[in-house]
């Protein structure tokens, strides 16, 4: 009823004042995973976030708006932070927003943060419609990442061979690639790869596509793009890999491609998005555009709040 949701809206303001709380602390405190759950009890638990988000929806143009700037820089700092990108998250939103040139910071690192904040607004723009993913989509995202710093590799296929980065292990030959593009592409878009959870999903889509490393450079910060278009498809939120998180990130794929599973990794990929979804229920519960919606999470709240 929308008298008891705006009840509820009310007395959730007004015990945040009077306790002089900050609401996305509170949340966190009361919303976030217990240490060592399991999985399957990490995806109930993100499934019920996701629903009580969608209470609110749809979400004021400028909660929208607000939220697009902090997941845009944030996604854009780490994802390039974990390729050895210097910019801190401050000269990243400079660069992005403003467009600031940051001195002793390269061209090429300025160039990485305006690229990828095109690639974020390419995959947000193709997530509405529910079109079949293909190796084109794969390669403009790529494209849109690499065409100022390396045009001539941008949006292609690697034609040589190459290492993991600070290891002997070389990635499966140039040749296949087209093959297993095509195979990956043919599972991306199969009805048990879309069956799956959409966090299982984002994250083993993620690990095939770095998996057959199909591009010369940029395959991390393509396959995070996906991801992430996938988990805004599904009604998730952008889920941010930290850039503390570099080596748990790394050794989860290590871990995947030589046979240990791919868990590790969806269980960063489930930590992310339910980081993202606090503090967007954190956003939206306090917004003055949400009065008299979130019934059902307003309930919860009053739990222990009372």
């Amino acid at each position: 009823m929308p008298m008891n949701t705006s009840i509820a809206y009310a007395r959730w303001i007004a015990a945040l004042q009077s306790q002089v709380l900050i609401a996305e602390e509170v949340l966190r405190e009361h919303l976030t995973f217990a240490s060592h759950v399991s999985l399957s009890e990490k995806l109930a638990h993100l499934d019920r976030l996701k629903a009580w988000l969608d209470l609110f929806r749809p979400l004021d143009r400028s909660i929208v708006a607000e939220l697009k700037q902090r997941y845009d820089v944030r996604f854009t700092y780490n994802s390039n932070a974990i390729e050895g990108n210097t910019l801190s998250l401050r000269e990243t939103a400079l660069v992005l927003e403003q467009g600031i040139t940051i001195g002793g910071k390269s061209l090429k690192e300025h160039l990485e943060v305006i690229g990828h904040g095109q690639a974020i607004n390419y995959i947000e723009s193709f997530s509405v419609a529910d079109a079949v993913i293909t190796e084109w989509e794969l390669r403009q995202v790529h494209s849109l990442i690499l065409r100022t710093i390396d045009p001539e590799t941008a949006g292609r296929f690697r034609l040589l061979d190459v290492r993991a980065a600070g290891t002997e292990s070389v990635y499966l030959p140039h040749y296949q690639v087209d093959k297993l593009m095509a195979d990956f592409v043919e599972w991306l878009n199969s009805q048990n790869a879309k069956a799956l959870h959409p966090i299982v999903y984002a994250a083993e889509a993620h690990l095939r596509l770095v998996t057959v490393h199909p591009f010369q450079d940029g395959n991390g910060r393509t396959a995070r793009l996906l991801m992430n278009l996938l988990l805004i498809r599904a009604g998730f939120l952008i889920g941010v890999i930290a850039n503390e998180q570099r080596i748990d990130y790394i050794n989860a794929i290590v871990a995947a491609q030589t046979g240990e599973g791919g868990e590790a990794l969806t269980h960063l990929v489930a930590n992310a998005s339910q980081d993202s979804l606090i503090e967007t229920l954190s956003v939206v519960s306090t917004a003055a555009s949400s009065n008299g919606k979130g019934e059902g999470f307003f309930e919860h709240l009053s739990q222990f709040l009372s």
